[in-house]
């Protein structure tokens, strides 16, 4: 039987993936990812010779990836702000734009703040906190006990302590204050479905995704809660759809007059984040 080299199984891959309607670059992905090199190291081993089981696992990751699955759930892991972190269809896949809203985050002082990460999902936000902030207290929760299970993992596997609990929205932290209040929550309008990525409908959790009276739902309960959950002077942190910018600012503005209202974009030039300042 004919040898394959990593070469010639990603160049077949590409013509699968493209046959499909895929990226081809997924085909490198797979390969480098799964064997743990860098991209110069992928192409140091292009000759090299893929011994049976690991070509047939790489073909299976690829039929995957055919069908619409996203490689990093095909992987069960995705880099954000540097490191890895397990994910499954329990958790949203951490995407670069969330990157900017933990860099934000990380502009406020070093010294100690109590931090709560609510919808956390695999823990990206509150671990990468943690991570880069030890001094900082962090609480993460999540409605889903399976993406808390995950998260729990990833903290694990990061060495990172931080304090999960399952539950909706602010109740498992109820009767608690912190300086400061982040997430991610489901911003998504139903409306929206029909230019969605398929990938995304499919695989990534709905109960992550969307939310009622256009996407906006998450901070009309943010807006009448966060008085009871926030310090004196405390802040919360969101991201948010890239139409949503007015609406959300009109939304904590109304809820809290005396606070300070940012609306941040993100590196494309589209509103992706708010701050309210109490």
């Amino acid at each position: 039987m004919a040898k394959t080299t990593i070469l010639m199984a990603i160049k077949a891959a590409e013509h699968q993936l493209t046959a499909a309607g895929q990226e081809t670059s997924v085909a490198a992905y797979l390969m480098q990812e799964g064997q743990g090199w860098s991209f110069t190291q992928l192409v140091q081993h292009y000759r090299e010779t893929l011994a049976g089981d690991q070509l047939a696992t790489y073909h299976r990751q690829i039929d995957r990836v055919c069908d619409g699955e996203p490689a990093q759930y095909v992987l069960g892991h995705a880099p954000f702000y540097g490191r890895e972190f397990r994910v499954t269809p329990a958790t949203l896949i951490p995407r670069p734009e969330t990157e900017e809203l933990v860099e934000w985050l990380l502009q406020l002082p070093a010294t100690s703040q109590r931090v709560l990460d609510v919808g956390t999902g695999s823990g990206a936000i509150a671990l990468t906190l943690k991570a880069e902030r030890p001094t900082w207290d962090v609480t993460a929760t999540d409605i889903s006990a399976a993406a808390i299970a995950v998260a729990q993992d990833n903290a694990q596997a990061l060495d990172t302590p931080v304090t999960f609990a399952v539950g909706d929205l602010l109740t498992p932290v109820a009767g608690q204050r912190f300086d400061v209040i982040v997430s991610n929550p489901p911003y998504i309008d139903r409306s929206e479905l029909a230019v969605m990525d398929d990938s995304v409908k499919r695989f990534e959790p709905a109960t992550a995704l969307f939310a009622a009276n256009h996407g906006l739902a998450f901070y009309q309960r943010f807006a009448q809660l966060l008085g009871d959950y926030l310090t004196t002077h405390g802040q919360f942190f969101a991201e948010i759809g890239y139409q949503q910018g007015p609406a959300v600012r009109q939304l904590f503005a109304t809820a809290f007059p005396q606070a300070t209202v940012t609306i941040k974009a993100d590196i494309n030039g589209h509103d992706r984040m708010v701050r309210v300042q109490l």
